[in-house]
């Protein structure tokens, strides 16, 4: 296995460092935008370079980490899992999903390519997620292979009918209706904490995890998965449209039950700093190694964005 690469000092240091790892090893996995047939290379990469945080690709690389893998051996699953974020996002935008004009505070895709190349953008980001994974290079291990086939795998389920696309269906289908606290769970898990939790839990793989570290970093991945989509019911409900870079209260117009609407402002927060608290216990018995972790479990309960 490739050794550990050397971390900056301090948990956010480490954040900004893995950023910027991340944003140029997705612009070295994607064709540049005049390749043919340019339009939809321009398509791609207008959403997947519009900004965003890129918690999800450091949750994988954060997750390698602190098992002892390295950044080079978990970064395919760290731009795949930003493609596929990217792709839901752009199709989750459509006339026929959220009807959504702005995404991180630019004109969503289909209003400035259309609805047919937004729609193929998504295809090809979804597309290019898995070509990436299945480029092995000559020469692999065994052992590498069959971590890698796993990590696939974990993250095919995530994207699936059983994970974001399923959550999307039960979303869609719970427009106007008013679902109780158990079923709002369970769609927040499928359409938003199946794709964390596959960052995760596929970033353990590729760094070789143990038993009990990957029984800890899964307890994580499942904590941190839901904060993170109660976290966005609290800021629908609270923020500007400016401050979040995207349409602001619209699952109320749309009539969606949310955390907020369930459980009320302050129980919605009360449950997040639950959730950030299950995460932290998870990873505290990995000490140093599970820092980054740590601090990204406060992140994504304290934003404000």
């Amino acid at each position: 296995m490739t050794a550990p690469n050397p971390e900056p000092a301090g948990p956010a240091a480490a954040l900004e460092g893995l950023r910027a790892e991340v944003e140029a090893a997705l612009d070295r996995a994607l064709p540049p935008e005049g390749a043919w047939p340019a339009t939809i290379h321009r398509a791609v990469r207008y959403s997947l370079f519009a900004g965003g945080k890129r918690i999800r690709p450091v949750l994988v690389l954060a997750a390698a980490g602190a098992v002892g893998g390295s950044r080079e051996e978990a970064m395919p699953l760290a731009c795949a899992v930003e493609m596929i974020h990217t792709y839901s996002l752009v199709h989750d935008d459509l006339p026929a999903m959220d009807d959504d004009d702005l995404r991180r505070g630019k004109p969503t895709s289909h209003k400035v390519f259309g609805e047919a190349v937004a729609i193929l953008a998504g295809d090809a980001l979804l597309t290019r997620a898995f070509h990436l994974m299945a480029e092995v290079p000559a020469g692999w291990s065994d052992g590498r292979v069959r971590r890698r086939l796993a990590a696939t795998a974990v993250l095919g389920e995530a994207c699936g009918t059983g994970g974001l696309i399923g959550g999307q269906v039960v979303d869609l289908e719970s427009e106007g209706r008013t679902i109780d606290g158990a079923a709002l769970e369970g769609l927040h898990r499928a359409k938003t904490g199946a794709l964390l939790g596959a960052c995760v839990r596929g970033g353990a793989i590729l760094g070789g995890a143990a038993e009990d570290d990957l029984a800890r970093l899964a307890r994580y991945a499942d904590a941190i998965g839901l904060a993170f989509q109660v976290v966005d019911d609290v800021l629908d409900a609270t923020e500007s449209a400016e401050r979040l870079g995207k349409t602001a209260g619209k699952d109320e117009a749309a009539g969606k039950s949310t955390y907020v609407s369930v459980h009320g402002l302050a129980g919605a927060r009360r449950k997040a700093a639950e959730l950030r608290g299950q995460a932290l216990d998870a990873v505290a018995p990995l000490g140093e190694r599970g820092a980054l972790l740590a601090h990204l479990a406060r992140l994504v309960v304290d934003r404000t964005s």
